[in-house]
């Protein structure tokens, strides 16, 4: 789609107003909006200003001025406005030299795409990430000086098993049992399909929705693939079209990891696959769970890379109460054919070449896809490149090892402050190409350092006072 066919779109439809759309450094989605009378062909060209010093992770005050530039293969009408709107997704660029901006993720994205074709490994790459996340019908949470807490509800939870203070017609989940029962235990197949049918409108393929194992509402709903910053884009979309459809039915969506205590969390397992010239490397007929040398080499850059990745794909503090045994959670730097106890997993649902790839289980949908998924690419080409052999596949329960096996199975880290420092320690192979940029790493690790992992450290956890008060 070229701009006149955007100004074509605004006519059609009627449009009133037209939304641009972009990703800060964390990875919300930002934006603001014209009357469509302003949108012209100048405008794909010249770009529209805003301020970058106000958005997180962008510029300071005294280089603030930032310029927005749509893609116009992102046009797209929004299902959930009053008045007509039409929605771009942009790239950012410096005002004054008018190039790309070296800190919007969309970039590094595309940079990792072009990087991709120009290390004559493949030409392209396929993503498929499996969203999971919760539905509930209230939270609360505040912290101050002299008080912390959080409170959620929901009608399905468990824990509502015994109220009283409504009519209660039981049918509540239990812990860890929400995969797959039937309505009326699973209460949103209905709200499940309506975001379906919203996130078609916005030309988004899906696959499959279903209830996921946690108890209030716990839910996966499956993108199909396609390539990379087309898939970190419907990521973006994929969480505006959730949020907006379940507020619409008063209800509260959140892709946060772990939200529950003592139940499963919500992670966005990634599938993955390299192709060129139309043939998929990862597939090969007489290899182990049919994956070719090209794959092994692209899961043992991913588990070399692991606790540097984790800085990128499991990025909140939140993320590592998910990370812990027994949740299905994936810790262990493992592959295996089948086994979601490691962490890549070579699916095993089909024998054709097409279906071949592996899924890496360990990211949430916390992450910035934009820098997640360039992350993993770069992880899994080092390994190409250097053919990097992985540990040997692991077809147990890794959580039902012998203590002498189990010692030999290195793990995930434990908490955010040591992903980053792993990060810090080790990013050059994602300075490959110029897809990251020292710049976007030195970022990236004094936000979350300073703005998370402090924020966390300082505080008195609830806890903490039934486990010391006392003492």
């Amino acid at each position: 789609m070229a701009s006149k066919d955007v100004l074509d779109l605004v006519k059609k439809n009627k449009v009133e107003i037209v939304d641009f759309k972009f990703v800060d450094v964390p990875g919300l989605w930002q934006h603001f909006s014209i009357p469509a009378a302003e949108l012209t062909n100048d405008l794909f060209e010249d770009g529209i200003g805003f301020d970058g010093s106000s958005i997180r992770g962008f510029q300071s005050i005294n280089e603030s001025d930032m310029l927005l530039i749509p893609d116009p293969e992102t046009a797209m009408m929004d299902p959930f406005t009053e008045h007509p709107t039409l929605s771009l997704v942009c790239n950012v660029i410096d005002a004054v030299t008018r190039e790309s901006y070296s800190r919007d993720p969309r970039y590094v994205a595309q940079k990792a795409e072009k990087y991709l074709k120009s290390s004559g490994i493949a030409d392209i790459s396929y993503w498929g990430p499996e969203i999971e996340f919760f539905i509930f019908d209230n939270i609360r949470f505040d912290q101050a000086q002299n008080h912390g807490y959080y409170y959620i509800d929901s009608e399905e939870g468990f824990w509502n098993s015994g109220s009283n203070d409504k009519q209660n017609l039981g049918y509540k989940i239990r812990y860890k049992e929400g995969y797959f029962p039937v309505p009326p235990m699973d209460q949103y197949q209905d709200l499940r399909s309506e975001m379906v049918k919203n996130l078609e409108k916005c030309g988004i393929k899906i696959e499959v929705h279903h209830h996921e194992v946690g108890t209030a509402g716990q839910t996966e709903i499956d993108m199909r693939y396609t390539t990379l910053t087309k898939m970190a884009d419907q990521v973006l979309l994929y969480k505006y079209v959730i949020k907006n459809t379940a507020h619409q039915r008063g209800k509260v969506v959140t892709v946060m990891p772990k939200p529950l205590f003592q139940d499963n969390g919500s992670g966005m397992h990634t599938h993955q696959s390299l192709w060129k010239n139309g043939k998929n490397l990862f597939y090969d007929k007489k290899g182990y769970g049919l994956i070719s040398d090209t794959a092994r080499y692209y899961i043992g850059g991913l588990l070399k890379h692991a606790h540097a990745l984790c800085g990128f794909i499991a990025p909140t503090t939140n993320s590592y109460r998910r990370l812990v045994p027994g949740y299905e959670a994936p810790i262990n730097l493992v592959y295996s054919a089948r086994n979601r106890s490691a962490c890549v997993r070579i699916p095993m649902y089909s024998t054709s070449e097409k279906a071949k790839r592996l899924e890496f289980r360990t990211p949430d949908p916390s992450c910035n896809p934009y820098f997640a998924f360039p992350a993993m690419l770069m992880a899994g080409l080092d390994g190409v490149r250097n053919k990097i052999e992985p540990p040997k596949p692991i077809d147990k329960d890794l959580y039902e090892l012998e203590p002498e096996e189990a010692a030999k199975v290195k793990s995930m880290p434990g908490s955010l402050d040591q992903a980053l420092d792993a990060l810090e320690k080790d990013h050059d192979f994602l300075l490959r190409g110029d897809v990251f940029t020292k710049d976007v790493i030195e970022t990236w690790l004094d936000y979350k350092r300073k703005k998370e992992v402090d924020a966390i450290r300082l505080r008195p956890h609830p806890h903490e006072f039934a486990l010391y008060f006392d003492i």
